[in-house]
């Protein structure tokens, strides 16, 4: 048996200390280099949030917007609003492929429409948020035109009229014989299809030879930067703008005086055929998937006369904004309005119509 002597055990023991001295030495270098390059990298970034769009109408836009400041506190950092203004045509386009949760919409639903979310199984609640007047403006230096008639305008915007009424004077006698410049939405506008059907019968029957956009600041610049333009859009837009823009008040056959667009007007029904509902149209499989979806439209509702009045909208009562939370709370899917486009109905007609599912047995 080999016995090893006290100098062999202290160089070998210092031997090991060396080595342990050496690897605390490496050790240490190592963190002082991970920690330099973490240093330089930067803190993890930090997951994306997920992006909700509402696109669609222009008019509605604003509510959109006010809706989505109302619920900012509440979106946290996992999701972000943001809204979309391309018209309610191109809004349902998107809608019914699947490509958006959330359309805002001049106007119900078109049948066509309604069969394009079928077939790409795309259930959806209906869910008025305000309503609106579409209102005809002039320029603020305009010193003759106040007031028009139903039948004034439809001699204006026909598609009969097209290339061939192109001054005042066509329009009313007593206006001067000067040229008219016209300013109105394109055909993907809800707006373009409830102002034809309304004053002109069909969606479709209106002249095309005027300054076209979906978006409405287009033709509040249209209108404004000349003194003989004449034009329509949502009111939300003219509330915004009056202090360029003035507002014609609107007769209709069969009913008494010219009419001004106001809150008043719409909602004691008397500023017809041109008053009409606003909607959001939410996706049924978004809306009980994504929690976050369900909390905003919630909140919207219960926040609705409030959104909008600082939309510049005209609001529904706080008490039809129950019944619309009644909608969503119950899930009632499809629209009250199936594919009809209504024009010339009382606030309360309306109404009656989008909450007739509410009176079925299986919904009480």
């Amino acid at each position: 048996m080999r016995l090893s002597l006290p100098g062999q055990i202290e160089r070998s023991a210092a031997a090991e200390l060396v080595k342990v001295a050496e690897n605390v030495i490496a050790l240490a270098m190592l963190t002082t280099v991970l920690g330099a390059v973490s240093a330089q990298a930067g803190p993890a970034p930090a997951a994306k949030p997920e992006v909700i769009t509402i696109s669609g109408s222009s008019t509605v836009y604003p509510f959109s917007e006010a809706a989505i400041r109302a619920f900012a506190s509440k979106a946290g950092k996992s999701a972000q609003f943001r809204a979309r203004a391309v018209g309610t045509t191109a809004g349902m386009r998107e809608f019914c492929s699947g490509g958006s949760s959330i359309v805002a919409a001049s106007r119900p639903i078109s049948a066509s429409e309604i069969k394009a979310c079928t077939a790409k199984g795309v259930r959806f609640l209906e869910l008025p948020v305000a309503f609106d007047a579409i209102t005809v403006v002039v320029n603020r230096s305009n010193s003759w035109a106040t007031q028009i008639s139903t039948t004034e305008l439809s001699r204006l915007w026909s598609r009969d009229a097209q290339g061939r009424v192109l001054r005042w004077k066509q329009v009313n006698p007593s206006w001067p014989d000067k040229p008219i410049s016209l300013c109105g939405p394109g055909d993907d506008s809800g707006t373009f299809d409830t102002f034809n059907k309304a004053i002109n019968g069909s969606t479709d029957n209106s002249r095309r030879d005027y300054t076209a956009s979906e978006d409405d600041d287009v033709l509040v610049r249209c209108v404004a930067s000349n003194p003989l333009a004449l034009g329509y859009f949502g009111f939300d837009y003219f509330q915004a703008n009056r202090n360029s823009l003035r507002a014609l008040a609107v007769a209709a056959p069969g009913k008494r005086g010219f009419v001004e667009p106001s809150v008043e007007s719409v909602q004691n029904s008397r500023y017809l055929p041109l008053s009409r509902p606003l909607f959001f149209y939410v996706n049924d499989q978004a809306l009980t998937s994504r929690p976050v979806i369900r909390q905003f439209v919630s909140s919207t509702l219960q926040r609705g006369g409030r959104i909008a009045r600082e939309a510049g909208v005209i609001p529904l009562q706080d008490s039809t904004y129950r019944l619309v939370t009644n909608k969503l709370y119950r899930r009632i899917h499809g629209s009250a309005f199936a594919g009809d486009l209504p024009v010339g109905l009382t606030v309360g007609q309306t109404l009656e119509r989008s909450f007739d599912a509410l009176k079925k047995p299986e919904f009480r």
